[in-house]
């Protein structure tokens, strides 16, 4: 085998071709990959870090209910009532929102049947009824020369047509009911609404209808049968 002088091999390196040069698109499509493969870690890894400290919080705040002390009163309480009538029934849904001395209140006197018998002591058309232990005094005779004297009532969220309050007037040792038929902003002040009619809309307008003397009291007794206390309407 004949030898290869080095003058041939220096030629022959020299013959050779240099290595071909990446592109620059090359080099940019390969630096876009990166970055997108750098962002998509970096949102996973933020979207299960979020998601834990969610996880956290709610673990936290189930753990603070379980050991809150429950008022179990509070779990007992009847959440509606059917007022019988001698036109009909009358069933009340009680605001689980609403002032809690009056609600229990109410419930304890349907439960010693306080109101059984009870009369509708003035019937008002387009304002209220009112049945309880008590006449109107001057407030709400007030409220009587007012109402007929506007004409009209404007909306109030707290006292629409059928709402069920019961007079704010801590010297009471009675208890009054008020069921509106219109809505009286007038009352704000006056009445503590712990309930509206869910069903018997139309009794109620039975009711307003029926015949007054000029002090607005039923000329014809009319009055609560009784109030019976439900879980389920």
């Amino acid at each position: 085998m004949a030898r290869i002088k080095p003058k041939q091999l220096l030629i022959q390196s020299k013959t050779k071709k240099a290595p071909s040069r990446i592109s620059y698109s090359t080099i940019i499509t390969w630096n876009l990959i990166v970055i997108l493969i750098v962002l998509s870690l970096y949102a996973t890894y933020s979207h299960w870090h979020q998601r834990s400290a969610q996880d956290f919080e709610m673990e936290l705040h189930e753990a603070e209910l379980a050991v809150r002390p429950v008022d179990p009163k509070m779990i007992s309480r009847p959440r509606y009532a059917v007022m019988n009538t001698a036109k009909g029934p009358i069933t009340i849904e009680i605001y689980k929102d609403a002032s809690a001395g009056v609600v229990d209140r109410f419930i304890d006197l349907c439960k010693s049947n306080h109101f059984k018998g009870m009369p509708f002591r003035h019937i008002i058309k387009n304002f209220v009824i009112q049945g309880g232990d008590f006449d109107f005094d001057g407030a709400a005779q007030e409220w009587i020369t007012k109402a007929k004297a506007s004409g009209k009532n404007d909306l109030s969220p707290k006292h629409e047509a059928f709402m069920i309050g019961t007079a704010k007037n801590p010297n009471n040792k009675g208890f009054d009911l008020f069921i509106t038929t219109a809505p009286i902003p007038d009352l704000n002040d006056k009445l503590v609404v712990f309930g509206r009619v869910i069903k018997g809309e139309d009794i109620v307008q039975e009711i307003e209808e029926v015949d007054t003397d000029e002090h607005y009291q039923p000329k014809a007794a009319i009055g609560i049968i009784n109030i019976m206390l439900k879980q389920e309407p």
